[in-house]
């Protein structure tokens, strides 16, 4: 099954713009470049000091429409409590932060510290994966992001998140041909990520989902995202010149 877009997506939408149109154009330092000049995107991935890969950079969805890995999940059935989740959001959901900000429904970039990876999101979040070896939280304070940790499978980054809050955050939050659409989770959702930066440019990241009270099985997705070099994040306020909202129809 998968859930069309409606309306109330669409601030999740607008964040999934091109960074092409950003406003500071300024070269990156330190960078492989082609003899033009331009960023050599299929140059060796950078490494860390311990060898491991440098996750470091801003990082996009790769704008293929027709990406195989987030394709055929018609047979994710959900549970009994999970179609009840599938109805209409409140009014204010619009300007809710998704449920994991590496899911690139917008740029973010990455400061990747020997001990701790950081996450900004131009959508105004940011994330901490510790990565000092300590486990996951039995009784996390619930956040819309999560409480994450990570630790390294060969040059592949595997990060566990639990700690969800409720059910108002969502899965994903593009659709149609060959995307993931939105999809609901409860606050007992475990995910796993896998992050491989498979050349400088280049990086793709597996989802695994597993939330028993909204899925009848775990399922998972995979997104490839690509370094956007020589720029900056730029802010996004959800409710900044926001048109949407007055033309919702449905429950009030």
């Amino acid at each position: 099954m998968i859930i069309k877009a409606s309306s109330y997506l669409a601030p999740f939408l607008l964040a999934a713009a091109p960074l092409g149109a950003q406003w500071l154009h300024y070269p990156t330092p330190g960078i492989p470049r082609t003899p033009d000049g331009k960023a050599n995107l299929t140059a060796p991935a950078p490494r860390t000091p311990d060898g491991k890969p440098d996750l470091s950079g801003i990082w996009q969805a790769d704008g293929a429409e027709d990406n195989p890995a987030v394709r055929d999940l018609e047979d994710v059935s959900p549970t009994s409590e999970g179609k009840a989740m599938l109805q209409p959001r409140a009014p204010g959901a619009p300007c809710l932060p998704p449920a994991i900000a590496s899911v690139p429904l917008s740029p973010f970039k990455i400061y990747h510290l020997s001990k701790t990876l950081v996450m900004l999101s131009e959508y105004n979040l940011f994330r901490q994966i510790f990565m000092d070896g300590r486990p996951l939280p039995r009784d996390p304070n619930p956040t819309w992001l999560g409480y994450s940790v990570g630790r390294w499978d060969g040059d592949t980054l595997v990060v566990d998140t639990n700690g969800f809050n409720s059910e108002r955050g969502i899965i994903g939050g593009r659709s149609g041909s060959g995307r993931l659409g939105p999809r609901p989770h409860s606050g007992a959702m475990h995910v796993v990520e896998r992050f491989r930066r498979r050349d400088f440019g280049h990086m793709e990241v597996q989802f695994t989902i597993d939330d028993p009270k909204v899925y009848e099985r775990p399922w998972s997705f995979r997104e490839d995202v690509r370094l956007v070099p020589d720029t900056e994040l730029l802010e996004y306020i959800c409710e900044e010149n926001e048109k949407d909202f007055q033309h919702r129809v449905g429950r009030q």
